[in-house]
């Protein structure tokens, strides 16, 4: 698969949130959280925070005061403010929701979280029906793993913000959907849809659904979310990746290129893209431009083993043997106890003809690997190129304990005995060959059936 990222943690980001606007004319623009990450996915969840001190009374000066220096993110100074307003007035929640709300944002962003929950409860608990500090505090609990996050975020979707009524909305869906997604996944699923139809040109809500829904093993359902994530985000590297994991799951090779070309195009340096890529070419027989994405993935990561590795498989597949074997000895060099690869160098040598060399590494294989049926049989084969027909035989009795006879290994064995003069048994494994080849291997079959002749004696 293509690494990706990872469902984004989207919670963590959006708690603290901006201050409460200090007056009833406040300008409605955006103040914007501080962030724990600036990934694409999080910016979509940035949240707004502007609700309107009540109309009765004159606000305290010292929450003016506190307001400015948040602006500053200089939250050690403003504090002791909040506290002392409402120090100042302890009887009065109701009248404080605001400095609750402030200090909630403040302790966050000093780091103590179990404070800032406290004191976002107590917000809430002064004035239940605010939009921006049930968002908060459910956020809050989220991000310590409380089990009543959900709760609140729940009552923050039936809530209007202060500004931009349907953004603000559909991030409240968002992040219940993130909350509800260990739990309760079809909520989740509902919660996500919620949140695409309150803001219909905003990706993210699909793209989550599809991160999730792709987790849950609903392929089908996920391919739709990503698309309508490309639909909104042509060039949206998360459902590109997507897709394509889905399309090679799915053996939909050429859908899979296809995404995978859009990535390495939008990101050339992309190294996961181009791997992925080249693996998928080879899986079409697109061998030519397999090779040379995976050649671009062996510059952008010199040490990954596995890349190395397929290159060296593609050109053994392509007959290019010099090349394998190049790369096989490599590769060998640093992982000289590998059954596989002293197997795989073997049969690059068989393919060039240099049996002595090919004997050496099919014993190398057998010996790290004593169950390797496959490496038996090369050995039998080159064992029998170098004349060795006692390694031949002994090499075939070894394999026929791990698999069935064929009519190669009959042909084999018969040879090798005939080779030593043992007539009969050369006799009894050549008709064994000839019932097995039936026809396949016509100029073996010519060979074994004169061999019959003159060594059989006539009746």
């Amino acid at each position: 698969m293509v690494a990706r990222r990872l469902p984004v943690a989207v919670l963590a980001a959006i708690v603290g949130g901006c201050a409460f606007a200090q007056s009833t004319n406040a300008p409605a623009a955006d103040q914007q959280q501080s962030e724990a990450s600036t990934s694409s996915s999080q910016k979509h969840h940035k949240a707004v925070h502007h609700v309107q001190v009540p109309e009765e009374g004159s606000p305290p000066p010292e929450l003016a005061q506190a307001e400015e220096l948040i602006q500053k993110q200089d939250y050690a100074a403003a504090e002791p403010l909040l506290r002392k307003v409402l120090a100042g007035d302890a009887g009065n929640d109701a009248a404080n929701y605001v400095a609750w709300f402030e200090l909630g944002f403040v302790e966050n962003g000093l780091g103590k979280v179990e404070d800032s929950i406290a004191a976002y409860r107590k917000s809430v608990a002064a004035k239940p029906d605010v939009f921006e500090s049930n968002l908060n505090l459910g956020l809050q609990l989220a991000k310590t793993g409380q089990p009543d996050a959900a709760q609140f975020l729940r009552a923050a979707t039936q809530l209007k913000p202060t500004s931009r009524v349907d953004e603000g909305k559909s991030r409240a869906w968002l992040s219940l959907a993130h909350v509800l997604e260990p739990t309760k996944p079809e909520d989740a699923i509902a919660a996500y849809r919620e949140a695409a139809v309150l803001q219909p040109k905003n990706p993210e809500p699909h793209l989550s659904a599809g991160l999730f829904l792709e987790t849950q093993e609903k392929f089908s359902d996920a391919e739709q979310e990503y698309r309508e994530v490309l639909v909104l985000e042509p060039s949206s590297d998360e459902a590109l990746t997507g897709l394509a994991n889905i399309y090679m799951r799915g053996r939909r090779l050429p859908e899979a290129a296809e995404c995978l070309r859009k990535l390495v195009a939008a990101h050339p340096d992309h190294t996961s893209a181009h791997i992925q890529l080249g693996r998928v070419l080879a899986a079409e027989g697109k061998n030519e431009d397999a090779i040379a994405e995976l050649q671009a993935s062996a510059k952008l990561a010199p040490a990954d083993v596995s890349v190395q590795r397929d290159l060296a498989d593609l050109y053994s597949t392509m007959k290019k043997n010099d090349q394998a074997e190049a790369g096989y000895r490599a590769l060998l060099a640093s992982n000289p106890n590998d059954a596989e690869l002293h197997h795989a160098l073997g049969k690059s040598l068989l393919e060039q003809k240099k049996f002595a060399d090919a004997e050496k590494e099919f014993l190398a294989a057998v010996k790290l690997k004593p169950g390797f049926g496959e490496g038996y049989a090369n050995l039998a084969f080159a064992a029998s190129e170098n004349k060795d027909y006692p390694l031949t035989l002994k090499a075939l009795d070894l394999r026929v304990k791990l698999l069935p006879e064929n009519a190669q290994t009959y042909f084999l064995r018969a040879s090798a005995y005939d080779h030593l003069r043992d007539v009969k048994q050369a006799a009894v494994n050549y008709h064994l060959f000839l019932k097995a080849a039936n026809g396949k291997y016509p100029d073996q079959e010519w060979q074994a059936k004169h061999r019959l002749i003159a060594i059989e004696p006539k009746k």
